[in-house]
């Protein structure tokens, strides 16, 4: 067994409707040095089953890291935004905006929500891996997040 295998996975939620991203980020998780599971839902209603624990995700294990894009369909990425925030239970568990939108208004309504980051989608593949790699690196190597099992 490897020794990586012996500890948990990052768990990483990824909510997203768009199958070529989805594709992408997965491909930048796999190639990262770091541990991590990927699980994928494709809109916001989902997301939200999802993260409060129910119907078919009664058993998913609580994200260390969600990245969200804004424009999902049944319920928009600035409502689980919303949600998630003001949900005692979520409201510390990190929360990135990855979207293509650069709509100046987007952004501010992002933070007012108080998203963690905002990032917008490079167009270019390889910078597009990069963003992701660089995400992950980020939150989970330099950033000291709160203890699992505190209010999540």
């Amino acid at each position: 067994m490897c020794p990586e295998k012996l500890v948990e996975p990052i768990e990483i939620l990824l909510i997203e409707d768009n199958p070529g991203d989805i594709d992408l980020i997965r491909e930048a998780l796999e190639t990262s040095k770091i541990y991590n599971a990927l699980s994928v839902v494709s809109d916001g209603e989902e997301a939200l089953t999802f993260l409060r624990k129910r119907g078919k995700y009664v058993d998913a294990r609580c994200p260390d890291l969600v990245l969200l894009d804004l424009n999902l369909p049944r319920k928009s990425g600035r409502e689980v935004l919303a949600e998630v925030k003001s949900d005692k239970d979520l409201m510390q568990i990190p929360l990135v905006i990855l979207t293509s939108s650069r709509d100046e208004e987007d952004i501010l309504r992002s933070y007012n929500l108080h998203a963690n980051c905002y990032i917008t989608k490079p167009i270019d593949l390889n910078q597009f891996i990069k963003v992701v790699q660089s995400i992950e690196d980020f939150w989970f190597t330099i950033v000291k997040l709160p203890p699992k099992g505190g209010n999540r």
